[in-house]
């Protein structure tokens, strides 16, 4: 076997895959680890190797085993034939715990090494990351390593202590490698998971579709980001394995131009169609960020609940927040020289972002996969919707049905449940209909026994069955009854039916409890007193539930919808004219509840009205007040009778702008 084979870990990784198939290119055999559960994705690799197949010899493995696994056979047979021994086994998930950020890459290259000395290789080519600066206040150069601070996140101290340990080895000689943070292939844009800048793209595409490309906004300037296409680091890796006289060195694989995040994000911006930042502060303005959110957790909790929930929505880590005042830069100049001498220059951002861009929204946009993820969430489950004759719940039973769920419904009229069970058998599906006014204590309890004699349990309990009433208090001073008949539907039902099948839940350790409540709740909605009462009633009690059920594996989530276009809102004429959600989308945010369970669902205008109310309520009273004076009553709540009029373009102007406010 000669002398100038390699041996490889993480082979089939994102950047390993790339790396493989240059080594096999040089004519010499590449030995790659792999396990077992990873034998088909090496089995790609090596097709996709073409004439160079041959060369590619896998070893089976385990980077957290003694020796990587590896029989006495295959190491006799090893020993003293592995010139480069390359080490890019590790874990690159900032959102990873620390346990597995340890036992990846901190034991993993701790059996590397011993595997390597054991194997008698020539050199040891560690890939480590810039992460190993910590958040060094300056610029971090090639020969420092000690100088590191702010080692506070898991990730970094993994990637710090593993770099560690190949620099105290004096058994054989070592190379170290830190690229930037490694995006997708200049050339194809091509991306393995979303990652590092990519946890920012959704927001840029819901700006995209919420603001036009012209309007200037107003942004942060960030910090330090370094990114590096994936093609070369692995081009570069090739080249510097193989440079004469440089080991006991570190080479940093990343862009010699300081670029700041707000540059960055516009490149992206504009690469999306989206509006850019024309004007973008300072970064100091962002660093006293953790300060703000330190303080307002203490003095208003629930501020930092609607961060958490915006994050969550826009599926962006916090650990990727904190990284957005990044402090250090990176010197490159020893590495530079030798790339550039060899011709291998880096691509600038500016000619690949779109690409980048463009592969993300086809392949790895999360919203692609959501029809898979909700197959996968209620394929084979039971799930109650009440109300599920008309409106949302129709809609919702419709969709989950075709998802794989095992659906039943529950309404008042059974004309108007079999034509829903009709609509589901025309789609090939099934729906179990029930009869009930839940408002009757006495028929929703005896529904809830029978459906428990039926089917044995509930794993998904969708509390949708309400009424709404759109009267001004002025107007209600002699109808107490109508707060009363709210009250009994809205939250009483809804509260027995889940009480009635909380016990099954229990019992099999598992279920989701849906409660729809109303963007009403968030923004105080004016001339909905009872309804929004009633509903803020059942949201206490989902967030009680949760605290008390959560350790039990019951989850609960609150749906804040906006106004949707139902047979409920129809008495209302004046909200014909109005651009309204339909009942299909409401259903997608019922269908995404169920996939992420989140404690609280709302759109972007319902999480917008709960930070004014908290931060500003004289501000919010002002808008609702305004909206009061605008809209009048409805003819069938006590106003006039020109009330069902055409709206004027100013009610059409206030309800555009403050779109899904009930007015």
């Amino acid at each position: 076997m000669p002398i100038m084979s390699y041996f490889v870990t993480g082979g089939t990784g994102f950047i390993g895959r790339r790396l493989v198939r240059q080594l096999a290119a040089r004519g010499q055999p590449v030995h790659v680890l792999v396990r077992a559960g990873s034998r088909a994705r090496l089995e790609e690799l090596i097709r996709a190797c073409g004439p160079n197949a041959g060369r590619i010899v896998p070893i089976e493995g385990d980077l957290t085993q003694d020796q990587l696994g590896l029989t006495d056979a295959a190491r006799g047979q090893l020993r003293g034939m592995i010139r480069h021994f390359l080490h890019l086994g590790a874990l690159y998930d900032m959102t990873a715990d620390a346990a597995e950020l340890e036992r990846a890459n901190v034991l993993g290259t701790h059996n590397a090494l011993h595997c390597a000395q054991g194997l008698q290789a020539g050199c040891f080519h560690h890939v480590s990351s810039i992460a190993v600066a910590g958040c060094y206040q300056g610029t971090f150069t090639e020969d420092m390593f000690e100088q590191a601070e702010g080692l506070d996140h898991p990730y970094f101290r993994s990637k710090y202590a593993s770099e560690a340990l190949v620099r105290s080895t004096t058994l054989i000689p070592w190379r170290i490698y830190r690229p930037g943070m490694v995006v997708g292939d200049s050339t194809t844009g091509a991306m393995d998971k979303v990652d590092g800048p990519y946890y920012l793209f959704k927001a840029l595409q819901k700006l995209r579709n919420l603001l036009p490309q012209w309007m200037p906004m107003i942004g942060f300037e960030g910090g330090h980001i370094n990114l590096v296409p994936v093609d070369f680091v692995a081009t570069a890796l090739a080249h510097l394995v193989h440079v004469p006289g440089q080991d006991g060195r570190c080479f940093h694989l990343t862009d010699p131009r300081d670029r700041r995040v707000g540059e960055v994000l516009n490149l992206f911006a504009r690469a999306a169609h989206a509006p850019t930042m024309a004007l973008r502060l300072e970064p100091a303005l962002l660093a006293a960020l953790p300060r703000l959110r330190s303080a307002a957790s203490q003095a208003l909790a629930p501020i930092g609940g609607l961060i958490d929930q915006v994050l969550s929505e826009l599926g962006i880590p916090k650990a990727i927040v904190a990284l957005l005042n990044y402090p250090t830069r990176f010197d490159a100049a020893r590495a530079q020289g030798l790339l550039s001498a060899a011709g291998i220059e880096l691509p600038a951002l500016e000619e690949y972002a779109w690409r980048l861009w463009d592969y993300w929204e086809r392949h790895l946009d999360p919203d692609l996969f959501r029809s898979q993820r909700l197959l996968e969430a209620v394929q084979g489950k039971t799930v109650l919707v009440t109300g599920g004759s008309s409106g949302i719940g129709r809609a919702t039973a419709l969709k989950l049905a075709q998802a794989g769920a095992r659906v039943l419904i529950v309404a008042r009229a059974p004309e108007k449940l079999a034509r829903v069970q009709a609509e589901a058998r025309a789609l090939g599906q099934a729906v179990g209909v029930y009869a009930c006014d839940l408002a009757d204590p006495r028929a929703c309890e005896s529904f809830v026994a029978r459906l428990l004699a039926e089917h044995g349990h509930v794993d998904i309990l969708i509390n949708n069955a309400g009424r709404s009433i759109r009267r001004a208090i002025e107007h209600s001073y002699a109808r107490l009854h109508d707060f009363e008949r709210l009250m009994r539907l809205n939250y009483f039902a809804a509260v027995a039916v889940t009480l009635g099948l909380l016990p099954a839940m229990v019992k099999q350790g598992a279920g989701h409890v849906i409660n729809i409540s109303s963007i009403g709740v968030l923004s105080n909605a004016v001339r909905f007193a009872g309804y929004n009462a009633s509903k803020a009633a059942l949201e206490a009690f989902s967030r009680c539930a949760g605290g008390e059920y959560r350790a039990r594996g019951i989850q609960f989530t609150i749906i804040n919808m906006p106004l949707v276009r139902t047979p409920m809102v129809a008495p209302t004429r004046i909200y014909e004219r109005f651009a309204l959600m339909d009942v299909d989308q409401a259903a997608e945010l019922v269908a995404e509840a169920i996939v992420r369970k989140p404690e609280r669902l709302a759109t972007g205008l319902g999480m917008l009205a709960a930070a004014i109310e908290l931060l500003a309520p004289r501000i919010n009273r002002s808008v609702m007040s305004e909206g009061f004076r605008m809209f009048p009553e409805s003819a069938a709540a006590g106003g006039p009778p020109s009330a069902d009029a055409e709206a004027s373009p100013a009610m059409l102007a206030f309800a555009s702008l403050l779109r899904g406010v009930h007015w």
